[in-house]
Protein backbone atom coordinates (compact mmCIF):
# COMPACT_ATOMS: atom_id res chain seq x y z
CA UNK A 1 0.00 0.00 0.00
CA UNK A 2 1.31 3.45 -0.96
CA UNK A 3 0.97 5.86 1.98
CA UNK A 4 1.67 9.59 2.02
CA UNK A 5 1.92 11.36 5.36
CA UNK A 6 1.38 15.12 5.50
CA UNK A 7 2.73 16.59 8.72
CA UNK A 8 5.70 18.22 10.37
CA UNK A 9 9.04 16.49 10.90
CA UNK A 10 9.19 17.99 14.40
CA UNK A 11 5.72 16.68 15.38
CA UNK A 12 5.88 13.78 17.85
CA UNK A 13 2.54 12.39 16.67
CA UNK A 14 3.74 12.41 13.06
CA UNK A 15 6.95 10.66 14.11
CA UNK A 16 4.94 7.92 15.85
CA UNK A 17 2.72 7.46 12.80
CA UNK A 18 5.72 7.32 10.46
CA UNK A 19 7.54 4.77 12.61
CA UNK A 20 4.50 2.53 13.02
CA UNK A 21 3.65 2.61 9.31
CA UNK A 22 7.25 1.89 8.32
CA UNK A 23 7.42 -1.03 10.76
CA UNK A 24 4.19 -2.38 9.24
CA UNK A 25 5.95 -2.44 5.87
CA UNK A 26 4.06 0.35 4.10
CA UNK A 27 5.71 2.31 1.27
CA UNK A 28 5.85 5.80 2.82
CA UNK A 29 6.22 9.25 1.32
CA UNK A 30 6.52 12.08 3.83
CA UNK A 31 5.52 15.65 3.05
CA UNK A 32 6.60 18.23 5.61
CA UNK A 33 3.99 20.96 5.16
CA UNK A 34 6.35 23.60 6.54
CA UNK A 35 9.47 22.88 4.47
CA UNK A 36 7.97 21.11 1.43
CA UNK A 37 4.76 23.13 1.30
CA UNK A 38 1.33 21.90 0.33
CA UNK A 39 -0.77 22.95 -2.61
CA UNK A 40 -4.17 24.60 -2.53
CA UNK A 41 -5.69 21.60 -4.31
CA UNK A 42 -4.54 19.19 -1.59
CA UNK A 43 -5.70 21.49 1.18
CA UNK A 44 -9.09 21.87 -0.51
CA UNK A 45 -9.40 18.08 -0.76
CA UNK A 46 -8.48 17.67 2.91
CA UNK A 47 -10.89 20.43 3.96
CA UNK A 48 -13.68 18.85 1.92
CA UNK A 49 -13.05 15.54 3.70
CA UNK A 50 -12.55 16.81 7.27
CA UNK A 51 -14.11 20.29 7.44
CA UNK A 52 -13.20 22.43 10.44
CA UNK A 53 -11.54 19.42 12.12
CA UNK A 54 -8.58 20.09 9.80
CA UNK A 55 -7.74 23.26 11.77
CA UNK A 56 -5.60 22.58 14.84
CA UNK A 57 -7.00 25.07 17.33
CA UNK A 58 -4.59 23.81 20.00
CA UNK A 59 -1.48 24.78 18.04
CA UNK A 60 0.98 27.54 18.82
CA UNK A 61 0.22 29.01 15.41
CA UNK A 62 -3.51 29.24 16.22
CA UNK A 63 -2.85 30.88 19.58
CA UNK A 64 -0.68 33.46 17.80
CA UNK A 65 -3.47 34.52 15.44
CA UNK A 66 -5.56 37.59 16.13
CA UNK A 67 -9.29 37.23 16.79
CA UNK A 68 -9.95 38.70 13.33
CA UNK A 69 -7.63 36.19 11.66
CA UNK A 70 -9.37 33.29 13.38
CA UNK A 71 -12.65 34.23 11.67
CA UNK A 72 -11.13 34.04 8.17
CA UNK A 73 -11.96 31.09 5.88
CA UNK A 74 -10.14 27.92 6.87
CA UNK A 75 -8.56 27.31 3.47
CA UNK A 76 -7.16 30.83 3.37
CA UNK A 77 -5.63 30.37 6.82
CA UNK A 78 -4.17 26.97 5.92
CA UNK A 79 -2.57 28.33 2.75
CA UNK A 80 -0.92 31.12 4.71
CA UNK A 81 -0.12 28.99 7.77
CA UNK A 82 0.19 25.30 6.81
CA UNK A 83 1.24 24.48 10.38
CA UNK A 84 -2.38 25.12 11.40
CA UNK A 85 -3.30 21.78 9.84
CA UNK A 86 -4.13 19.06 12.30
CA UNK A 87 -1.70 16.27 11.71
CA UNK A 88 -0.90 13.92 10.40
CA UNK A 89 -3.12 13.67 7.36
CA UNK A 90 -2.56 10.21 5.92
CA UNK A 91 -3.40 9.36 2.33
CA UNK A 92 -3.43 5.58 1.89
CA UNK A 93 -4.17 4.82 -1.75
CA UNK A 94 -6.63 7.73 -1.89
CA UNK A 95 -8.33 7.05 1.46
CA UNK A 96 -7.73 9.95 3.87
CA UNK A 97 -7.32 9.79 7.64
CA UNK A 98 -6.80 12.65 10.08
CA UNK A 99 -4.71 12.41 13.23
CA UNK A 100 -3.17 9.34 14.82
CA UNK A 101 -5.86 8.25 17.25
CA UNK A 102 -6.72 4.64 18.00
CA UNK A 103 -9.29 4.58 15.20
CA UNK A 104 -6.69 5.57 12.59
CA UNK A 105 -4.05 3.26 14.05
CA UNK A 106 -6.45 0.33 13.79
CA UNK A 107 -6.72 0.89 10.02
CA UNK A 108 -2.99 0.27 9.60
CA UNK A 109 -2.31 -2.65 11.91
CA UNK A 110 -0.45 -5.38 10.14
Amino acid sequence: MKVTIYGLKSCDTCKKALKTLQEAGHDISYIDVRSDGIGADKLAKFHCEFGQALINTRSTTWRGLSADDRTRPALQLLLEHPTLMKRPVIDADGVLSLGWGKDVQAKFRS
